[in-house]
């Protein structure tokens, strides 16, 4: 159902449905993880090739942490902070993440991700993937703005947003009958120009079709420094 009203409690609804859909939602996202590690690819390329002693790296909407929370604690210099609006979901990452070889260099951090705070120029690499579309439009631009202050000159963005203008979108039974999602976009061409407007030089935009019947552009991007 289109919208162009910001549904009532949405962070609220969206934490209550991936609550309730997250052993569903996990199963059919950790098979059709291709584009996420396709990308993830392309940055931990980047990242590591600066060969710096520790990499700091945020990710919102992480889910159970399998397959990205996991691959990026897979190297020895990353510390992870995982974020996700789901209790259900970050206690599944708990589970599946805190081992002994990711030791303390993994913090899991609950809540609306508009609300975090982190020191300027403190991170060396966002990810925001089928995340940051949850957000309505306008909320969006702020956060990308509020990434590119805590990245590091150098650091990268890495996220997916909607290809096509959507002005909101409710599915009310998406992959489950208590499935409540919002999704909400710029468009790919808007959506590039307010990355760079923020201060980023775009490494990547691609559109991809997903396995979701739906298109998605793809966008890496580095702060500050020319390419």
């Amino acid at each position: 159902m289109a919208t162009n009203k910001v549904p009532e409690n949405l962070k609220q609804r969206l934490k209550e449905s991936y609550d309730a859909i997250a052993p569903k939602y996990n199963e059919w996202t950790i098979l059709h993880s291709q584009y996420r590690l396709y990308y993830l690819d392309k940055l931990l390329n980047l990242l590591n090739a600066t060969e710096k002693p520790q990499v700091s790296t945020l990710e919102l909407g992480c889910g159970c942490g399998i397959p990205v929370t996991q691959k990026l604690l897979s190297h020895e210099t990353y510390h992870v902070t995982a974020n996700d609006l789901s209790s259900t979901q970050l206690e599944a990452a708990r589970e599946n993440l805190h081992s002994d070889a990711a030791g303390d260099r993994l913090r899991l951090v609950p809540g609306d991700m508009t609300e975090l705070s982190f020191a300027a120029g403190s991170l060396d690499a966002v990810i925001g993937m089928y995340s940051l579309i949850h957000l309505p439009s306008s909320e969006q631009v702020l956060m990308i703005e509020k990434i590119v202050g805590w990245l590091k000159p150098g650091g990268y963005m890495l996220a997916n947003f909607t290809e096509e203008t959507i002005g909101g979108v409710v599915n009310e039974k998406w992959l489950d009958d208590k499935g409540w999602v919002y999704w909400s976009g710029l468009g790919a061409e808007n959506t590039v120009q307010v990355i760079k407007d923020a201060g980023l030089n775009v490494v990547v935009s691609e559109v991809t079709e997903d396995v979701v019947d739906a298109s998605f552009l793809w966008v890496l991007a580095k702060k500050g420094l020319q390419l």
